[in-house]
């Protein structure tokens, strides 16, 4: 009888654990559906960050930049820039942006700007504008002229034109800076041997890019951040300062900056990447 009652006594704890065990993993369906939800709320929280390049350049100049977004859980896409002209290039940017889910930050760099300038027009989903020493031109403006409205910029001197075939029959004419003079009008802070490269791998992009009429203001409806680079030989400061004044943007100034202060600098950068990102989420 004893042996009887410890066998049973057993039987019974164990049964006791077991419910317990099984009690401890069930979650009422309400609170699984909170959980998910917070999830999903969680998963929103944080716009995609679009990086737009310019002109002479590919989307690596954005490697910095994109490691420490990514570091601090953004996601990232850098596409590339067909550097055909702002209607073309405006329109590939576009369909880019209509491909991703979600809220969006569009950053653009030198002539990128120009490009999400008219690519965001319209798109609800582009949260917020981010100029990286670029152009944020108005409709009816072409950046050629812009270009000369304040005194500094080196491109003018250093471009050299080489003529394409356009599919239609025409010519067009590619602009590339000229080895000897690259690192001077675009990246004097960066060393020598990193300009060398870029020089040697720079993309053209079409001189009508510099007469094409911008068609839309996308800065006008939507709130822009913006970095002005005190020592850009490609962009005068002081005309980018004058787009942003008027874009109403909200402006960091990085010291010693050259043209490329998403090379140079891009822990600042991407801090005022997401700087736009938190203000506009």
């Amino acid at each position: 009888m004893h042996v009887r009652r410890m066998i049973t006594r057993r039987r019974a704890l164990v049964s006791g654990v077991a419910v317990a065990a099984t009690a401890s993993m069930v979650v009422p369906a309400g609170s699984t559906a909170a959980a998910a939800d917070h999830t999903k709320a969680q998963s929103k929280a944080k716009p995609t960050i679009v990086l737009v390049h310019g002109g002479f350049a590919d989307a690596s100049g954005w490697n910095g930049v994109i490691e420490r977004l990514q570091h601090d859980g953004y996601k990232t896409i850098a596409p590339a820039n067909p550097l055909r002209g702002i209607p073309t290039d405006a329109t590939y940017i576009a369909s880019v942006l209509e491909s991703i889910e979600g809220p969006i930050v569009l950053v653009g760099h030198s002539y990128g700007g120009a490009v999400i300038t008219n690519a965001a027009a319209g798109n609800p989903d582009v949260k917020a504008l981010v100029y990286v020493a670029a152009f944020a031109p108005d409709k009816g403006e072409q950046l050629g002229v812009l270009l000369n409205k304040y005194p500094g910029s080196l491109i003018g001197s250093s471009v050299q034109g080489v003529p394409y075939p356009n599919p239609d029959g025409t010519t067009g004419t590619d602009l590339y800076l000229q080895a000897d003079k690259f690192r001077a009008a675009f990246a004097a802070d960066l060393p020598v041997s990193t300009t060398r490269l870029m020089q040697a791998t720079q993309r053209p992009f079409s001189a009508s890019s510099l007469t094409d009429v911008t068609q839309a203001a996308a800065w006008r409806t939507i709130p822009s951040w913006a970095i002005v680079a005190t020592e850009d030989k490609a962009i005068p400061p002081d005309l980018e300062r004058w787009f942003y004044e008027r874009a109403k943007s909200h402006v960091i100034e990085v010291e010693g900056a050259s043209h490329v202060p998403m090379i140079s600098h891009p822990i600042t950068t991407a801090k005022q990447i997401e700087a736009a990102a938190r203000a506009t989420s």
